[in-house]
């Protein structure tokens, strides 16, 4: 097939794999194509000032500006619990009645909570509700009426980040004195208090709704994300709300993403082209070839032109051969002067994860998901291969060493200890990665495992995944699989790109690895530093611990 040839058949299966699909059947009200229902907050810390061990409710002093925060978010209609872990309780340095007392104080001062769930035990007691483990998040979204997808938790130490991670709710840290600073180099998103973070959950909240229509009737809508398999994945919930919207939705994207095109909902028809101010080795530019895609454009008369970029990459080359191309309405995110080159001269600030600053774009250009779609990754269901029977029952592991960027990837020799480990804890293990990284897979598989190198293209893998109990994975394509298909992640990041921006999104999650080595937010495709040690200092043991914290069993079924 010509890169430059269309697929005519239909793509908009509503038909998808969902993480809102594996959540269970709790009440969630009606769903307003917003980000959050509910906010949860540590207590000491983030909404009082630390007195270790407090039974006094004399002590308490809230944190400066917290009252007026909070009352900003109840007036938004969030809801609110308080999501602490107690352990002098365990200890004996207060009763049950004094601590009823200090959140008596706590509420007197700043107004009332809608739940508050408090952990009682120890470090040592192993219980599944103490932060950093999630089951405190997990048992406010079930308190509240929502999941934890919807929620947001707000700590001032990593424990909190942690445990919101790991139910797949949004996590912010507000550093005090007391935060590790590498708890804040690990952390997604850093605001400097608590007024900070809730004018940014704020901020995000309001960012994803319309502010104005689209400026009329959309019959057909081109969308444009050219770049690698895992980024137009994360651009499917924008592009799905611009499908909500348009009677017809084109994408053009580029060879590395097509067979992640293939997979999302809401697209009618895919342009394939290359790119060469996107791709990462271009080929020189052909003039004939620009001239050519210029024309294809044209041809789609598309009313409107919304182009999603990563927040490192321009729209305005495009912008120009749309605008040469006839279409009128042109929409994309520049921090450059577009001069006439875009109608809707978007900006988002750094650090919103990339599906949610899509879905800014799209809001921007007055496209919203309608009410009941979640703002998840999705995968039509009809496009996702059928999973060989070969595999086995459903609950095993998917451990992906590899990467197209070799600072992703994990190291082979980690990669097989994990294997290792993972196989002498009694997961079952199965291997992939590309056909290029066979010799890879074969290796690591060798150390416990099954080897699927080569013998999948993506829409196999999707389902492959789609069964597993967890996935072990870097920052690369199967992470947003996994996400897509609700299937908890354990991330091993290399800090090159911000984790906060492409980190799993909206699933389970436990971070692993060094975010503060040197080659943090350099974007390098080839590791800088010799010894890769923001991965390679993994302890395979850290990965088996992490699968425990997710509820993954060993005996091979997840524990969702």
């Amino acid at each position: 097939m010509r890169q430059d040839q269309e697929d005519p058949y239909q793509r908009r299966s509503a038909r998808a794999y969902a993480a809102a699909d594996r959540a269970g059947s709790g009440s969630l009200g009606s769903l307003r194509g917003v980000l959050y229902d509910a906010v949860l907050l540590d207590r000491d810390g983030t909404l009082i000032e630390d007195v270790p061990y407090n039974g006094d409710p004399e002590k308490v002093r809230s944190v400066p500006g917290a009252r007026a925060a909070l009352d900003r978010l109840r007036a938004a209609g969030l809801r609110l619990a308080v999501v602490t872990n107690q352990s002098g309780l365990a200890r004996g340095y207060f009763t049950g009645e004094q601590m009823r007392a200090v959140h008596a104080r706590v509420e007197e001062l700043l107004g009332r909570f809608d739940a508050w769930l408090v952990c009682p035990h120890d470090d040592a007691d192993g219980c599944d509700c103490r932060k950093p483990a999630p089951g405190l998040v997990h048992a406010a979204a079930r308190e509240l009426g929502t999941t934890p997808s919807r929620c947001v938790l707000v700590g001032d130490i990593g424990r909190d980040v942690a445990a919101a991670l790991a139910a797949g709710a949004a996590g912010v840290l507000v550093p005090t004195p007391v935060t590790r600073p590498e708890e804040v180099a690990a952390a997604g998103w850093v605001a400097n208090d608590l007024p900070a973070a809730v004018e940014e959950i704020l901020r995000r909240q309001e960012a994803v709704q319309p502010a104005t229509p689209p400026g009329g009737p959309v019959r057909t809508a081109l969308v444009v994300r050219s770049d690698s398999a895992g980024d137009v994945l994360v651009t499917g919930p924008a592009i799905r709300a611009v499908a909500a919207g348009a009677q017809r939705v084109v994408l053009l994207c580029g060879p590395r993403g097509r067979a992640a095109a293939d997979l999302l909902p809401g697209v009618d028809e895919i342009i394939e082209h290359p790119l060469p101010w996107i791709d990462p080795m271009p080929a020189p530019v052909d003039p004939e070839g620009m001239r050519s895609l210029t024309a294809r454009l044209g041809a789609v008369g598309a009313d409107q032109a919304v182009v999603f970029t990563s927040f490192h990459q321009s729209a305005l080359p495009l912008a120009l051969l749309l605008r040469m191309a006839g279409i009128g309405r042109i929409a994309a995110i520049s921090d450059d002067y577009p001069g006439s080159l875009l109608d809707i001269r978007h900006r988002v600030p750094v650090g919103v994860p990339e599906p949610e600053r899509a879905l800014s774009l799209a809001a921007a250009a007055g496209h919203r998901l309608p009410d009941g779609d979640e703002p998840v990754l999705r995968l039509r269901r009809d496009a996702v291969a059928p999973r060989p029977a070969d595999l086995g029952d459903p609950g095993y592991v998917v451990l992906h060493p590899g990467s197209a960027a070799s600072s992703r990837a994990c190291p082979p020799d980690l990669a097989a200890r994990i294997a290792g480990a993972l196989t002498a804890a009694g997961h079952r293990v199965l291997v992939t990665g590309s056909a290029d990284e066979r010799g890879v897979t074969a290796r690591v598989a060798a150390a416990g495992g099954t080897d699927l190198g080569g013998r999948t293209d993506l829409a196999g893998l999707a389902a492959i995944v789609a069964d597993a109990g967890a996935v072990v994975v870097g920052n690369t394509g199967p992470a947003h699989l996994a996400a897509a298909a609700g299937v908890p992640v354990v991330s091993l990041f290399a800090p090159t790109v911000p984790f906060g921006q492409w980190g799993p999104y909206r699933v389970p999650t436990v971070r692993l690895g060094d975010a503060a080595t040197p080659c943090r937010d350099t974007r390098a495709a080839n590791c800088p530093v010799p010894g890769h040690p923001c991965l390679s200092r993994i302890d395979p043991d850290e990965v088996v611990d992490a699968l425990r914290t997710l509820a993954v069993s060993s005996g091979g079924g997840g524990g969702r």
